[in-house]
């Protein structure tokens, strides 16, 4: 039952969500609400399961920060905004068909990533409590260690934005400099502490797809290999930053 309730929810979301992009012409507030809708559909999961237990709570708790801190902060960064260029590119090959082009490829796609990568979600806090076990803490420092690196390496490339000084300048600076990707490596992180918490039961198992896949689309697809196409031919330095910095597990830098 909570997995098709989980997916009526994202699906009403994406909906609503992607008629007021379709008014206002935008439909970057998709990146908004991918953090929110996590929040909703664990707190869904919680409200149709019987019996709530420590680890569902736990779940909860590590997913409303998680989405929250997420949401608020891309809320900050782009609202007033001009349309990410991914969306902005978008929109140029698809015309006038646009508004059904970002229904399937955009907002579609997404309902079905949030689905799958919420499995955890789902399953662990749907599950019956079987008692104490230590997946709870390893998952717990995992999820807290991924929370902060996520948390400080955005909070530090916000802070060298705003700095006008630094337009068009290189950051690698606080964690920038062990990582060229920390806020990724948190993410990922945060979502493996999540998927041990939750695979503390069997059927929880199931749900280390989530972070496994996560992982995989901010090393291959989307997150490092789309950022640094751009910063490469944008920020001078880079090639050199690549050459001394781990591109997304921290370590000390090399000498080169």
């Amino acid at each position: 039952m909570v997995l098709w309730v989980a997916a009526l929810a994202i699906a009403g979301m994406m909906l609503v969500v992607w008629a007021i992009s379709v008014l206002i012409r935008d439909a970057g507030i998709v990146d908004i609400l991918w953090g929110f809708g996590f929040v909703v559909v664990a707190w869904v999961s919680w409200l149709v399961t019987d019996g709530h237990d420590v680890r569902a709570a736990l779940l909860v708790f590590m997913a409303t920060a998680w989405g929250l801190r997420l949401a608020i902060h891309l809320a900050f960064r782009n609202i007033g905004q001009e349309e990410d260029f991914r969306y902005r590119s978008m929109r140029r090959r698809a015309g006038d068909r646009f508004w059904i082009t970002s229904l399937v490829r955009v907002f579609g796609l997404q309902a079905a990533a949030m689905w799958v990568m919420s499995l955890p979600l789902q399953l662990g806090i749907s599950e019956a409590d079987r008692g104490w076990t230590p997946l709870w803490v390893i998952g717990m420092v995992v999820f807290l260690i991924g929370f902060g690196f996520e948390t400080i390496g955005d909070w530090q490339l916000t802070r060298f934005k705003a700095n006008l000084a630094n337009a068009g300048k290189l950051m690698d600076q606080g964690l920038w400099r062990y990582s060229r990707h920390p806020n990724y490596f948190g993410d990922a992180a945060a979502w493996w502490g999540i998927g041990l918490v939750a695979a503390s039961t069997p059927i929880g198992i199931v749900g280390l797809i989530a972070p496994a896949l996560i992982t995989w689309i901010l090393v291959k697809v989307s997150g490092v290999p789309m950022v640094e196409h751009r910063l490469t031919k944008t920020r001078p330095g880079y090639q050199e930053y690549i050459q001394r910095t781990s591109s997304f597990v921290p370590r000390r830098p090399k000498s080169v």
